[in-house]
């Protein structure tokens, strides 16, 4: 391998790409827009969940436990109902998700500290918001139902009080845009190599390629340089519009960041060179590197969704996702500030996941000129 013709290689991408709008709009326009959207969009957090109030002892206590569901921040208040009746085609509208039940000696049983039940009906429908809104009347209640001597007499002796690390706040943001530097470049980074090889197809121009002394690892290392310079730069303005737009703290060191980002883009764009040579259409390409990216990315990678949780089968699979360790990665440098001694099993099996990937695309082109 000589730098000189692997440079070259290198120039004429650069010449193409500069022709081609549909891949400069997939490499500097495309990340801009999604991790604006996904960032706007993608929540866990559950606030202001409507709900309406059955209130059959119409005193100062039963309005008060009204006031502290409205206050909270967690609900908003829609009306009240006369009856349990009317919760039903509520609920089964959407109109709201949760219905509050007083019954008619509320203000009673209260009075003589005895147990005060109110009923909760919830829209299961989602179940995720369900059992959210369940714990979150259950913890409003118990500050307004339990009255304080009662509260210390069934006292136990021993108190939790727990303290939150990382994102004392529980900002869903805070979770979510780190992993969005991950996700996004997974894609972009697939999709904009999937075109390169499949381009010299489509256009006549592989027997020119072919002629020339370069070897398949010289035309994969120059085709893929461009594209790393790329990369790097939508990292760096992932990063910078998750600190700057959504305030998510950078508490790690930056060119830690920088150097791991950089192995899983070697890894992400080398994956899409192999598709691009073996499958020779840009269009084949380009939906196998969005398919087999976007949805392993999104759903195995812990993005979203913990992969302890998932059935053996698929935690052993989601190792085979690179996303899957740049994710830990950049959650770790943005909010705990980890490095490399902690992080070391992700850069490794990053790194293997590379080499693979690149060892795989070059000797597909070989096969191609062979």
């Amino acid at each position: 391998m000589t730098l000189g013709r692997t440079l070259a290689v290198a120039r004429k991408e650069i010449l193409q790409l500069k022709r081609d709008r549909r891949s400069l709009i997939l490499a500097f326009l495309l990340p801009l827009i999604l991790v604006l959207v996904f960032g706007a969009a993608i929540s866990l957090d559950v606030r202001e969940i409507p709900f309406a109030v059955v209130d059959q002892d119409q005193s100062t206590e039963s309005r008060e436990l009204v006031d502290a569901f409205g206050s909270s921040g967690y609900f908003t208040l829609h009306g009240y109902l006369t009856t349990s009746s009317e919760a039903d085609p509520l609920l089964a509208r959407g109109t709201v998700r949760l219905v509050l039940v007083i019954p008619p000696d509320f203000r009673e049983r209260l009075a003589s500290r005895s147990t005060a039940p109110v009923q909760v009906l919830v829209d299961g429908g989602d179940a995720n918001t369900a059992t959210i809104a369940i714990n979150y009347a259950d913890a409003i209640a118990a500050g307004i139902l339990s009255p304080e001597p009662l509260r210390t007499r069934r006292a136990v002796p021993i108190r939790a009080q727990s303290r939150v690390w990382y994102n004392e706040t529980l900002d869903s943001a805070w979770m979510v845009v780190p992993g969005l530097v991950a996700v996004i470049m997974a894609i972009i980074a697939a999709m904009l190599t999937a075109l390169t090889i499949a381009r010299e197809w489509e256009r006549g121009t592989m027997e020119q390629l072919v002629s020339t002394p370069v070897s398949p690892f010289e035309v994969v290392i120059g085709k893929l340089l461009p594209y790393v310079v790329i990369g790097v730069f939508d990292v760096a303005m992932v990063v910078v519009l998750g600190v700057v737009v959504f305030h998510v703290p950078l508490r790690g060191n930056l060119f830690l960041l920088g150097g791991l980002s950089l192995l899983f883009l070697i890894g992400m764009l080398s994956y899409g060179i192999l598709l691009s040579a073996r499958l020779k259409s840009q269009l084949l390409a380009t939906m196998v590197a969005l398919v087999t990216t976007y949805l392993p990315t999104l759903l195995l990678s812990g993005f979203i969704f913990s992969i302890l949780s998932m059935p053996l089968v698929l935690r052993v699979i989601s190792h085979l996702i690179p996303a899957r360790y740049f994710i830990t990665i950049t959650r770790g440098i943005f909010l705990k500030g980890a490095g490399l001694g902690v992080l070391w099993p992700q850069a490794l099996g990053m790194a293997l996941f590379a080499f693979f990937a690149l060892v795989l695309a070059a000797r597909s082109f070989r096969k191609e000129i062979g």
